[in-house]
């Protein structure tokens, strides 16, 4: 069949040779755009259109399929799919329960995410005598979670626009090759609209789920704690069941065909199939054919470098507060001058409101986490905030070095005491903070 146009050069004396190109070029802006496929609604039908990176592709998500033929097409250790799509791949702090006496050296990806995503409210300033070190405090009240009737949300429709370029130019290229009579060219933007939206279907196709223990035991106490970072600390507070979301939850990915997953190992064949084809013939074509294979792939390549710019994480922890609906009221901020005022600070808002003496909760341990220092005068501190933090709640007396027995200390380190004394004061006992607390119950 002639050709309905006339080529605007003869291809015989000039090549591109773009096969070797669509393989490789844009392979980490493809893996990344396609490990946003399970984070937006609607995202695993808007795949068509011919990607670049086919071998990269093939070769990140072939891992995931698990029998011997697949291990032997796509050597390496098997992926579960969530760490795959890197919606598992991060630990938390140290989380320290106040109430059941939990301590966990590690935490899961979604006290990970909560860590980056506290930066976002708006501090208030303690009262500081002294600043040394800025010291970052988070009061998070977790919500009651109906784990039962638990979908996780997922971002709008609004990315369609933004998908429906390199779609359109796909097929606008893929027709103007078949009316240059060039079906090499032709061939493989279709096979790589075919392949790419394949793919994105059947991977896409996969559910989306948080994955806690989500049935304590009976009688637990409730999972007030802390999670420990270098330069502050994040405060839960709620039942233990739904705290547990953020101490031990993760994303989880239930993808069709488990375990061997072959729908995802077929996927992987027929892109590297579409990368040695296209190896094959894409030289075989025309300049004009060439051209309109190489802009398809510009085209793909802009849109998967726009994907693949958004911060992944930002998007997670949005559609895990939405899901468990911990919303930005629920986080106060507070900034303290000093680790002191923010240990003392700690200890007092995880003691307020329980009935004294205190029985369910020990203050001693939970400043030992901030400041385990065993010098005489970090152990009278500790003593002194203990016995203040024990106290009624409507006694306002202040921390004073002259409460405490000085016996043992020489006359700088009585110094020091008296510094570290008002540092803590500074933190829970200004009538300031207690009206934060009856603005904003915790």
């Amino acid at each position: 069949m002639p050709p309905l146009l006339s080529p605007i050069a003869d291809s015989n004396k000039f090549s591109l040779n773009a096969s070797g190109v669509a393989g490789f070029f844009g392979g980490d802006e493809a893996v990344t755009a396609m490990a946003t496929v399970h984070l937006y609604r609607g995202r695993r039908w808007l795949g068509w259109y011919n990607s670049p990176g086919s071998y990269t592709i093939a070769k990140e998500f072939g891992r995931i399929s698990k029998s011997r033929i697949w291990s032997g097409l796509f050597p390496g250790s098997n992926h579960d799919p969530a760490i795959a799509f890197k919606l598992d791949v991060k630990t938390g702090p140290k989380y320290v329960a106040s109430r059941s006496g939990t301590i966990m050296q590690q935490t899961g990806h979604f006290a990970h995410l909560l860590t980056q995503g506290t930066d976002d409210v708006a501090p208030f300033s303690l009262p500081a005598t002294r600043t040394t070190t800025n010291s970052r405090i988070s009061i998070v009240t977790v919500p009651e979670i109906a784990y039962h009737n638990l979908p996780v949300q997922t971002m709008s429709y609004h990315h369609a626009i933004f998908a429906s370029f390199p779609i359109l130019v796909s097929i606008t290229t893929c027709v103007f090759s078949a009316l240059y009579a060039d079906w090499y060219c032709f061939a493989m933007i279709l096979l790589g609209i075919i392949s790419s939206g394949v793919t994105c279907f059947v991977i896409g196709s996969g559910v989306l789920d948080i994955e806690t223990v989500k049935n304590p035991a009976e009688g637990s106490p409730p999972g007030d704690g802390i999670l420990l970072m270098q330069n502050g600390v994040i405060i839960l507070k709620g039942k233990e069941k739904d705290v547990n979301a953020i101490t031990k939850g993760k994303f989880s990915l239930k993808l069709k065909g488990a375990p061997e997953y072959t729908a995802i190992g077929l996927c992987s064949l027929l892109l590297e199939v579409q990368f040695l084809l296209q190896l094959l013939l894409i030289p075989q074509g025309s300049l004009i054919g060439q051209i309109m294979f190489l802009t398809s792939v510009v085209a793909s390549w802009a849109y998967n470098s726009f994907l693949a710019s958004l911060d992944n994480e930002k998007l997670q922890r949005k559609l895990f507060c939405d899901t468990i609906k911990l919303h930005e009221t629920a986080i106060l901020g507070f900034k303290a001058g000093t680790r002191t005022s923010m240990a003392a600070f700690t200890c007092f808002v995880l003691c307020e409101n329980l009935p004294r003496p205190l029985k369910d909760i020990e203050p001693m341990k939970i400043l030992l986490e901030f400041l385990p220092n065993e010098t005489p005068v970090w152990q009278k501190w500790r003593e002194q905030v203990v016995a203040q933090v024990e106290k009624e709640e409507d006694d306002t007396s202040i921390f004073q070095p002259g409460d405490v027995d000085l016996s043992g200390l020489n006359s700088s380190e009585q110094t020091l005491l008296a510094t570290l004394l008002q540092d803590a004061n500074d933190a829970p006992n200004t009538t300031t903070i207690r009206h934060f607390f009856v603005a904003y119950p915790i």
